[in-house]
């Protein structure tokens, strides 16, 4: 345990809540702000996207003793599920027997998170405005409007995890020597819905993350536990198959029908969501220091939005909360050590998931249905199975492991140059699993 202490956290998001939890039992008093309503008092506004949980995130849940209360609320998906127009289903394994990333609605989970953390004693102020904090001493500036007068509230920390647009970095971000960047994609997201059956089953097969790649964009959808399907459209903002071109019904109805008509009966609000769901931006950003002296720390999207398309956001600011935990224990009431090895020890790996996510919408929107990008997965799964300790592929080092995430990205690009060697072997799709191929994998990993 350490000395007790008074600690902020701004923002009551998954890993505002969960932080506050483990701060929490280390002894501390815990308040979290935030400037929305309390989430289990607000219907949803159709701008999520469903969480994907996968072993980083249920390890920071199952160490402090939640992760069997969250799997309640999680569904299992073993594979993807790939539509696309005119052939079969297909389906793609993620990893190894038994190995699944979890489908969570986000709502229901912040939802339950904010309550597990009230049971544990952590106050929670919502509704209420923090515009600024001094940095020096922890204090916070609470007020109606921004030019408006203002509370200060004194803590002894402060931990800003209040997303992407935070305004504890804000302040961060007015010092010398602060980097800060933030790139948005020309590609935007829509959340539609496929409802559940009449009996409450789902429509589509319930143990898949389900995809339509269309190059340049793509439909998604990952199940709910009432049997419904959040979907997610990505596609550009702009150009000849964008949001920008679909303005009226007809035109929507007709894009559907041509690109996804394997939806036609499953999506049938498809226009009125269409219309109603606004269209979302998605973000990377990345900024450092993410600690100022012993007093003021950035945690998840505070400090590493990244987009999407390889599900870790969530998954990457709960290790961040791990990793945090493991430094507390270390260095006990060395805050200095803590923030300073914290931020160093995650930076790089912020970066790494970072890249790997932009990387990944290519691999979901377009390789996914390309016949030789199949053909080497096949290559890398049967390689991997027989010399484990040589190859484990990228995406199960990533959602698989708890390794880091800048080695996942040295050893996928060193990877992926041996795979460009072994594509290159003539006669490949017919002798990919022989001694030939093997041989020569082996020898390109010396």
């Amino acid at each position: 345990m350490q000395t007790p202490l008074k600690i902020a956290v701004v923002g009551s998001g998954l890993v505002g809540s969960l932080l506050a939890i483990y701060l929490k039992r280390a002894g501390h008093t815990v308040h979290v702000y935030d400037r929305s309503p309390d989430i289990r008092t607000v219907e949803f506004s159709g701008r999520s996207i469903n969480l994907a949980m996968s072993h980083r995130g249920w390890r920071a849940l199952d160490d402090v003793g939640l992760g069997e209360e969250i799997r309640k609320i999680a569904i299992p998906m073993e594979k993807r599920a790939i539509h696309a127009i005119g052939e079969p289903l297909n389906f793609q394994y993620y990893g190894k027997d038994g190995e699944s990333i979890y489908s969570i609605s986000r709502g229901l989970l912040n939802r339950k998170m904010v309550t597990l953390a009230e049971e544990e004693g952590v106050k929670f102020f919502f509704e209420t405005k923090i515009w600024d904090v001094t940095l020096a001493d922890a204090t916070l500036h609470a007020g109606e409007t921004e030019r408006g007068e203002w509370k200060e509230l004194q803590y002894d920390k402060v931990f800003g995890a209040d997303g992407a647009f935070s305004r504890i970095r804000h302040r961060m971000q007015r010092q010398s020597m602060f980097n800060y960047s933030q790139q948005f994609l020309n590609t935007g997201y829509k959340e539609l819905n496929i409802p559940a059956n009449a009996d409450g089953t789902h429509k589509l097969d319930k143990n898949s993350l389900h995809i339509w790649p269309r190059n340049d964009f793509m439909l998604i959808a990952l199940p709910n536990l009432d049997g419904s399907f959040t979907c997610t459209l990505f596609m550009p903002f702009e150009g000849e198959n964008s949001f920008e071109a679909l303005k009226d019904r007809e035109t929507l109805e007709k894009f559907f029908a041509d690109y996804f008509p394997s939806t036609i009966d499953v999506i049938p609000e498809l226009v009125e969501d269409f219309f109603k769901n606004p269209t979302s931006t998605l973000v990377t950003m990345k900024c450092y220091p993410w600690t100022y002296s012993d007093k003021v720390a950035l945690i998840g999207d505070a400090c590493h939005a990244i987009v999407p398309f390889y599900g870790h956001g969530m998954n990457a600011g709960f290790e961040d909360i791990t990793i945090l935990s493991q430094l507390i224990e270390q260095y006990g009431d060395d805050w200095d050590t803590i923030f300073k090895e914290y931020q160093e020890s995650r930076k790089p790996n912020a970066d790494a998931i970072a890249e790997l996510s932009y990387r990944n919408f290519m691999e979901m929107s377009s390789k996914t249905i390309d016949d030789k990008f199949l053909l080497q997965k096949k290559i890398e799964k049967w390689f991997s199975d027989r010399y484990p300790d040589k190859w484990l592929p990228l995406y199960s080092r990533v959602t698989f492991s708890y390794r880091p995430y800048s080695e996942a990205l040295e050893i996928g690009d060193r990877q992926k140059a041996i795979m460009d060697e072994v594509m290159q072997i003539d006669g490949i799709e017919n002798k990919w699993n022989t001694p030939e191929v093997e041989q020569k994998i082996i020898e390109l990993l010396k």
